[in-house]
Order: C-alpha cells, then sequence, then structure tokens
C-alpha cells in the first residue's frame, strides 16, 4: 500500500466575509502551507468590500458591536490550541482574548467618555459626539503576530470603522486563521479584510486609494516606505497613524489613543425651549 500524501492547506485572503484566492493567483509557503499573494487589485476589492460594510456597521448600536466583539473573543478562546499548533504562544492567545473582551467593553462608553455637553453663551445646546471616520487601511505589526494584529483591528472596528489589514508577510497564518475566527463570530462581511503577501505591494495601493479615510502604518518597519505611504495618503488628506516604535510593549494597557486617532467628532447645536 502506498503512503498517504498528506493535503497542504491553502490560506486565501479575507474578503467581504469569504475566502478568495489572489486574483493573480499567486502564493508563497508559510511553514508547508500556500499562502495567498495578495495584489493591488485585491487590495481595492478590500476597500470596496469595507466601504459597503461602513454604513451597516457604523449605524448599528454600540451595544451590537461590543456583542459581536465579544463573540470573537469566545470563538478565539475556543481555538486557542489552533494557534497554539501554528506557534502562537499560549499566553498571547490569551493575552488576545482579553484584548477583544477589553475593547468590547468599550463599545458603548466611548461616546460618554470622548463626547460631552459642551458649555456655551447663549440659549443653546451644544454637544458633540464621536462618530467613525470611515474605511482604515492597517498595516499589522509582524510581532507579536496575533496580540499585534488584535491590537490594531479591535479600537479600529469598536467605534464603527471597517478596515482592510495587511498582514505580516513573516507571520501570516495567525492572520488569517483570526480571520476564521470573525467568519464565525456575527462580524458583517466587510468589516475586517484581510490581505496576505507583500506589504511594499499592497500598502501602497492603500495608501493612495481615494476611499480610504485613514491608513494606520504601526506596522512598517521600513523608513522609506513609510514616508512614502505619508505621501501618497497625502493626496486625499487621509488621516495618518505613524509605525510603531521598534520597542513598543503590546502587552501593556493600550489606553483610548488608538480609539480616538480614528474618531471624528460632530458637534451639534439647538436652542433651548421655552
Amino acid at each position: 500500500m502506498s503512503e498517504r500524501v498528506a493535503v497542504r492547506k491553502t490560506y486565501k485572503l479575507f474578503i467581504g466575509g469569504k475566502f478568495p484566492r489572489s486574483e493573480s493567483g499567486r502564493s508563497y509557503l508559510v511553514q508547508s502551507s500556500n499562502v495567498s499573494l495578495a495584489s493591488r487589485k485585491d487590495a481595492r476589492d478590500a476597500v470596496v468590500a469595507a466601504r459597503l460594510a461602513v454604513k451597516g456597521w457604523a449605524g448599528a448600536t454600540a451595544y451590537n458591536r461590543g456583542q459581536i466583539l465579544y463573540r470573537a473573543a469566545e470563538m478565539l478562546e475556543g481555538r486557542r490550541e489552533q494557534f497554539v499548533a501554528l506557534g502562537v504562544p499560549g499566553d498571547e492567545v490569551d493575552a488576545a482574548v482579553d484584548r477583544w473582551v477589553w475593547y468590547a467593553g468599550w463599545a458603548d462608553k466611548l461616546a460618554q467618555v470622548y463626547g460631552g455637553a459642551n458649555p456655551v453663551a447663549g440659549p443653546y445646546f451644544n454637544i458633540s459626539a464621536p462618530e467613525p471616520t470611515g474605511v482604515i487601511a492597517v498595516v499589522a505589526p509582524e510581532r507579536p503576530a496575533l496580540l499585534g494584529l488584535v491590537s490594531v483591528i479591535a479600537p479600529a472596528i469598536v467605534s464603527g470603522n471597517t478596515v482592510v489589514v495587511a498582514a505580516s508577510p513573516s507571520e501570516p497564518l495567525a492572520a488569517v486563521t483570526l480571520a476564521e475566527v470573525l467568519a464565525t463570530s456575527d462580524l458583517p462581511g466587510g468589516v475586517v479584510n484581510i490581505l496576505t503577501g507583500a506589504i511594499t505591494e499592497t500598502a501602497p495601493a492603500l495608501a493612495a486609494h481615494m476611499d480610504v479615510n485613514a491608513i494606520d502604518l504601526t506596522g512598517v518597519t521600513d523608513t522609506a516606505l513609510a514616508t512614502d505611504l505619508e505621501v501618497r495618503a497625502a493626496e486625499n488628506l487621509k488621516r495618518v497613524l505613524r509605525p510603531a516604535p521598534a520597542d513598543h510593549d503590546w502587552s501593556v494597557d493600550p489606553g483610548l489613543a488608538r480609539m480616538t486617532a480614528l474618531l471624528e467628532t460632530k458637534t451639534v447645536w439647538h436652542p433651548k425651549g421655552v
């Protein structure tokens, strides 16, 4: 009897809640598995999917968004051993689960903390309320592969933004496995889109895209590439989050900075009744 040949898994992209192969048909090998190599066309498709999802996700109640993020934590907890088998340390998986829960808890509290009534002269109510910026392009940090990824996705989507993530090309398996978690966590299709492959190919396309409202360069380690992406982003005045320092500690309390950096504030005046 001949020896059985193991079936090599092919990890696909995550766009619009589905798992398509790259339109280019390209892939590369990581830990004996094929991983899709995203093209600029894939990046554009992901932006379209993210834009289509903005209205429904931003229009959902904060409580509902918090429930969905908590569900993602539940699903991630249930697949802990799968991530460990991929090389993600168990304590990092636990920290990533806790990070989802932490952001889920902020979903219905952010408006109270970051918004509120303003003292003004005259018979008016003046109220400021935070609103999502829109479509956010994110370059994920290389390490920690899972905790870093959750730490850039969760603060963007908890307030109603949608994201297109360029995953680390050297650590893509945690990203595509997280996509499988999100696909089963009640998250609407298009809210999170994950591209694997060369950041030098996908990130410039995202930075230059006219329908991307902000770009998070957290995972960019090449100074020249970061500068190029900032220049491209300036074409339509995208908000830019600068790269994280090489010694950034992802295990510490993240604070509110990442959430508030991807919000816009709407201020409304209304006359007081007599």
